[in-house]
């Protein structure tokens, strides 16, 4: 049974921030109303539905002391009565709490780890699932930095996703992703196993992160292609380095204004995600690390090509369409870690 007190809470902030945005005249106020308003009329319109269902119960058990009623309250009440727990389970996964993050941009970041060539072609094999992913989605995909190997893969690359949702599901990415298969590069036919390591942090505004102007150090150096061959003869390329943390951050496209703006919002993901990290080991001491060193033993997933699958290990997860969530087809993998995520947090909100 779902508490109707807290339902009752929350209808009536539902009406106040409504009320507070008809008459709000800053930016910035009316920027908060809009968002928490959005946020809650879901519930809300829940919570009515909910209460509906309840009053059409009590309704039809009242007709069973009508003798002209009575047959029809005991054919409707099955079919009433079956409706309540779905729309209490509704209910509750409404009323978790929401991840702040979930509606921001998202910045993605993708490495090669443990395994040389075949690990920098696995991960610009990943690059281009998430980039076909979010065209299915109807989101906009911009490659902020991209460094390619040699052999056609890519040593880094970030990227900036924005749309609807696009945390939401992305964050259920991060992590060690392994790729088990025979590289184009192996005479013998041999299955060799490599890694590559995806990041995905939620975008930072400036009103989030402030970073003063002493905390950072920004060099600006030649942009190289692959080879080390110079694509042009500016000092285009920027590094900014965060004195406190030592995170260091590159963009290296042609344009030294934007190089400097990329590399900023990458930093301020990188600090927002750290402060989100910390907030949530103190309520959570046992919560996982997002990325681990790259080694092919910190997995998330396997991508067996020889045998078509890919495995989640967080949830168990086998799916024998490998070829098809290369491609981007990634909704049934998110959808069941974001139910597994949501069974997780409603057993700890409820036990």
């Amino acid at each position: 049974m779902v508490p109707l007190e807290k339902l009752a809470q929350i209808t009536q902030r539902f009406d106040f921030v409504g009320a507070k945005l008809n008459v709000a005249t800053a930016p910035a106020e009316i920027a908060a109303l809009s968002r928490e308003y959005s946020e809650l009329r879901p519930v809300v319109e829940e919570i009515a539905a909910y209460r509906q269902a309840l009053e059409d119960v009590t309704e039809a058990e009242g007709w069973l002391a009508d003798p002209e009623m009575k047959a029809l309250a005991e054919e409707e009440l099955p079919r009433l009565r079956a409706r309540i727990p779905e729309m209490e389970q509704a209910l509750r996964l409404a009323l978790l709490p929401k991840d702040a993050a979930d509606a921001r941009p998202a910045i993605l970041e993708i490495r090669p780890g443990t395994g040389g060539d075949e690990a920098a072609l696995f991960a610009g094999d990943l690059l281009r699932m998430y980039q076909r992913y979010a065209e299915t989605k109807g989101w906009r995909f911009e490659l902020m930095e991209l460094t390619p190997s040699e052999l056609g893969g890519v040593k880094e690359a970030t990227a900036r996703i924005e749309g609807e949702g696009v945390f939401a599901r992305m964050k259920y990415e991060s992590g060690v992703h392994r790729v088990q298969r025979v590289p184009e590069t192996e005479a013998g036919g041999r299955i060799h196993t490599s890694a590559a390591t995806v990041a995905v942090l939620p975008e930072a505004e400036e009103v989030d992160i402030d970073i003063p102007a002493g905390d950072i150090r920004i060099d600006t150096m030649r942009s190289s292609g692959a080879g080390g061959q110079h694509v042009n003869t500016t000092d285009s390329a920027v590094r900014i380095t965060h004195l406190p943390t030592g995170i260091v951050v590159t963009s290296s496209e042609k344009s030294q204004h934007q190089n400097r703006a990329n590399a900023m919002a990458v930093l301020r993901a990188r600090l927002y995600e750290m402060e989100r990290e910390r907030l949530a080991s103190e309520r959570s001491a046992d919560r996982r690390a997002q990325v681990g060193s790259g080694d092919r033993s910190e997995r998330i997933r396997t991508y067996n090509f020889p045998q078509g699958r890919m495995t989640d290990h967080r949830i168990n997860l086998t799916l024998y369409s490998l070829t098809q969530i290369l491609n981007g087809d990634l909704d049934t993998v998110i959808d069941a870690l974001i139910a597994d995520d949501q069974a997780a947090r409603l057993a700890e909100m409820e036990g």
